[in-house]
């Protein structure tokens, strides 16, 4: 999330991983939509700010959103991104922990990325999880704002997320510029989204067992294969 200091509001920089966009080509792509998510975000807040003087009540270690939120939006790009960033790029221990974790997930459990109130996988959270950002108050226990309070919810801006969907485009196929206007006004992304929280994360578990026993890192292609 943007960082707040002396009322000021500055987005976080774009995550960079040189070598592994390099060799991943959906990487960049992925990590360039997220930049732009944050920078909409941004100035989402700024405005708030100005306007209304309202600052985030999102803090870390809070998790209350991860704990009772039943639909949490994820596209396949994002999955893989997870699959990436988990496999390659937590350590041993983190993994062995989130495998039985995963292997047990249910839809009713607390997104299970949830680890001691704070998210395990915050570089590559999804779009949904860096929009949704609660003023006023925290979330109380069982409550989701959107419904509850839905003027206390940010509403983002959709000039950002239309633009990052569509540098996402090109990872589902579309890539002619007529193909990828088309599918931004008519929302055609969209249909390719799941719920994080009903998602079947055993293959990822499956993965990171395999990643165990290996010496090296996998290359990632196994991950994007799974979240397609």
């Amino acid at each position: 999330m943007p960082t707040t200091r002396n009322d000021i509001v500055t987005p976080p920089r774009r995550l960079s991983f040189p070598e592994d966009e390099a060799r991943l080509p959906w990487l960049g792509m992925l990590l360039d939509a997220y930049d732009i998510i944050d920078q909409g975000i941004t100035l989402a807040l700024q405005r708030e700010k100005r306007k209304h003087n309202r600052r985030p009540a999102c803090r870390e270690g809070c998790g209350g959103c991860c704990r009772t939120h039943k639909d949490i939006p994820l596209y396949p790009l994002e999955m893989t991104g997870i699959y990436w960033y988990v496999i390659e790029k937590r350590d041993r221990a983190f993994r062995q922990e989130l495998a039985e974790k995963l292997a047990g997930h249910t839809p009713s459990s607390p997104c299970p990325f949830l680890a001691d109130d704070a998210c395990s996988i915050y570089p590559v959270r999804p779009v949904a999880c860096r929009q949704f950002i609660v003023f006023g108050g925290p979330c109380g226990e069982g409550e989701d704002p959107y419904h509850t309070r839905r003027t206390d919810v940010l509403t983002p801006l959709p000039d950002f997320r239309d633009k990052a969907f569509y540098i996402m485009l090109p990872f589902y196929g579309i890539t002619k510029e007529t193909e990828k206007e088309a599918a931004i006004r008519n929302n055609i992304i969209h249909a390719r989204v799941r719920n994080l929280k009903t998602t079947d994360w055993n293959p990822l578990a499956q993965r990171i067992a395999e990643s165990l026993g290996e010496p090296e890192k996998t290359d990632g292609s196994e991950n994007s294969r799974e979240a397609q």
